[in-house]
């Protein structure tokens, strides 16, 4: 099936690219909403304008489609139509938020497009670790809970990254996997990547209880190995 990804630049919508083709289904175009809040409930928010390096790093085409001026819901429907000609479904990075899918199975509905989510239902430690092991790296830029503080900004995710999680979830029930906001990552290497994403200038901010990293200056390099 043809697919458009709702895409963050973040794991699990890049991951769930990979699972997707993993599937048999094929990734067409990726599907990115800019919300001028850090509060959205249904988009991801931080350094978005990033994405559009991320998408050629993967060779895909991207769309972008604004937030402001109109609620997430006609926004989704908005980006939607800009893809239904071209596809057969969506793609969603949903780990565990049924806001999330509901929402964006029903809009896909409306536009005769069907729902496809490969993390529904991955438990959140385990996902992390398979993602890891799939040779991602992963770099948190925005944390909102009890436990993630500033030194969490600019962190890459590693074993000892997800131990740390596994005991903040005991004690303060946070999403290991920042299902709920709790966490915001940046993909800046993964097997789909034919380039990797180089950071130049970052700025963290931090707001007593959140914060997140400003990328100001981005570029794509050859791999390694």
């Amino acid at each position: 099936m043809r697919l458009a990804a709702l895409f963050s630049g973040g794991k699990d919508s890049t991951y769930s690219i990979l699972l997707a083709e993993r599937m048999g289904h094929r990734v067409e175009v990726l599907l990115t909403f800019l919300p001028k809040a850090v509060d959205s409930y249904l988009f991801h928010y931080p350094n978005l304008h990033i994405t559009p390096l991320q998408a050629e790093a993967m060779a895909r085409k991207q769309v972008l489609i604004p937030v402001e001026g109109r609620s997430e819901e006609e926004t989704l429907d908005r980006g939607l139509e800009e893809v239904a000609g071209r596809v057969e479904g969506v793609l969603a990075g949903a780990l565990a938020s049924s806001y999330q899918r509901d929402r964006m199975a029903k809009a896909a509905q409306r536009h005769g497009l069907e729902l496809v989510a490969p993390l529904w239902g991955f438990e959140p430690e385990s996902l992390l670790r398979r993602i890891l092991a799939e040779g991602f790296e992963v770099m948190v830029v925005a944390v909102a809970a009890a436990g993630l503080g500033e030194e969490w900004l600019g962190r890459i995710l590693d074993g000892k990254a997800v131990d740390e999680l596994s005991i903040l979830r005991e004690k303060y029930g946070l999403h290991p996997a920042g299902e709920g906001g709790e966490m915001e990552t940046l993909v800046l290497d993964c097997p789909i990547f034919r380039k990797r994403l180089k950071l130049g200038r970052v700025e963290k901010v931090w707001k007593q209880h959140y914060g997140y990293i400003v990328v100001h200056e981005a570029s794509l390099e050859p791999k390694t190995s």
